[in-house]
């Protein structure tokens, strides 16, 4: 007679998986969309919402840990990329892959397509490189409002109002509290922002959550020095050596005076191999203007002096930078006195500057290596489709991208393999047994 911790170990597990960056849309799309499908298929199959992140890198997305503590959705029950192996799963035959808010899988994934079953996006499709199976795209501007469709047209009494809050809260957000100035917001978002609001009457007002969420997105107060860093990150590079460029959403001052920074600079570059750390800090003036100042952090001194030069007298942009004080010699800041030159624009310049220094000291310098270049071809994409939606920031700062956003078959590599998986298939169908509970208190709860 089988055990029934084999009988879990032999049985199939359906993954929906969200994006590489995990962003509320991706993780709430995921979320929803395993509960109809746990909910609606009869055969006794197992949908598990899988996010695609390392669990460590959670606290990094402000708005998603607000909204999970907000609907009373314990982290504890969720399972992370790095927490469960995609790729064994796959070898042994017992994977079944749905994708949702993306439609094409990395570089380091690229075994996993033949176990692709479904696709639901609402990014243009790049045909090239689609999965071989049934693909649902619609061009709307929350991949949500599709999973919402999706319920509320297959089987509407399944929807709690726990499941409502978060597509409803997703959908408000992803379209800019469905501001028609914006133009993210197509008919269809809008009709489905109505249809949970009229089986929820009591959902929070859509200026409310949109606040709240916009809010709890670029509070960095709770994060380590190097969270911060982390969070908002793109690197170039050249003949082996590394530029990181964090964007990060305060006051240089403040920043500067954070206690044990220098130690904290040394230890991420440290980290993540890096010999120049470039911070870009943003803020609003008192009149609601935004504010550039710089950072540049790196113990060589002569690959330090090259940058700063560079950025000193470039005239095409010109950022206009004034020296600000500083009280560490390996570290230079400096006010941004022109207001339009955003991080992106930042980066050919550092790869001026490093072509600069190699030159000096009779390198060749050869091709840059850029990591995220395919995320500057689509922020470019981003920039010619219309206007920034907060004036003075381009719509990568908008909306910060680390890890970045995947712009489908952009995406050229997954850095989330690491290892063997720290939970084993009794574990999983485990925790599907506790957030259906969780989900079924909940649902009891609201209609108290």
């Amino acid at each position: 007679m089988r055990s029934r911790k084999n009988e879990d170990e032999s049985r199939p597990l359906h993954i929906v998986l969200g994006n590489e960056a995990c962003d509320l849309d991706s993780m709430v799309s995921a979320l929803a969309l395993a509960f109809y499908l746990a909910k609606t298929t009869e055969a006794e199959e197992v949908f598990v919402p899988v996010l695609n992140i390392n669990r460590s890198e959670l606290p990094l997305r402000g708005d998603n840990v607000f909204f999970l503590q907000k609907i009373n959705i314990p982290e504890s029950l969720l399972i992370f990329r790095d927490e469960i192996d995609l790729h064994a799963l796959h070898q042994a035959g017992q994977l079944t892959l749905i994708l949702v808010d993306h439609h094409v899988l990395p570089k380091g994934d690229a075994a996993l397509e033949e176990a692709v079953a479904e696709v639901l996006d609402h990014r243009p499709i790049e045909q090239r490189h689609c999965p071989p199976c049934h693909v649902s795209v619609e061009l709307v501007g929350s991949c949500a409002t599709l999973v919402t469709e999706r319920i509320l047209q297959g089987a509407p009494e399944i929807l709690d109002r726990q499941t409502a809050a978060l597509l409803h809260g997703t959908i408000i957000l992803d379209c800019v509290n469905m501001d028609l100035k914006v133009g993210k917001a197509t008919a269809k978002d809008s009709k489905y922002v109505e249809k949970l609001e009229a089986l929820f009457p009591d959902l929070p007002r859509r200026n409310d959550i949109f606040d709240s969420l916009q809010k709890a997105k670029f509070d960095i107060s709770g994060l380590t020095t190097e969270q911060m860093l982390r969070k908002d990150q793109k690197t170039i590079s050249r003949q082996g050596t590394k530029v990181a460029i964090s964007a990060i959403y305060m006051d240089l001052e403040a920043f500067l005076q954070r206690s044990g920074l220098i130690a904290d600079l040394h230890a991420f570059c440290q980290a993540h191999n890096c010999d120049v750390l470039v911070t870009m800090t943003i803020f609003f003036n008192t009149h609601n203007e935004p504010v550039r100042q710089l950072a540049i952090f790196c113990p060589h001194a002569a690959l330090r002096m090259t940058i700063c030069g560079v950025l000193e007298h470039s005239h095409s942009p010109s950022l206009k930078l004034t020296p600000a004080p500083s009280a560490h010699p390996h570290l230079q800041a400096y006010l941004q006195g022109n207001t339009q030159v955003s991080r992106k624009k930042l980066l050919p310049l550092l790869q001026e500057a490093l072509s600069a220094y190699f030159d000096s000291i009779k390198i060749p310098s050869g091709q840059p290596e850029t990591e995220g270049v395919c995320r500057e071809l689509a922020d470019k994409e981003l920039d010619r489709a219309g206007n920034s939606l907060v004036p003075g920031l381009s719509q990568d700062e908008e909306e910060p991208p680390l890890p970045p956003t995947p712009m489908n078959s952009l995406v050229d590599e997954c850095p989330l393999d690491q290892g063997l998986p720290k939970l084993s298939a009794e574990v999983i169908f485990e925790k599907c047994s506790q957030i259906s509970q969780s989900q079924s208190t909940a649902a009891s709860l609201s209609k108290k």
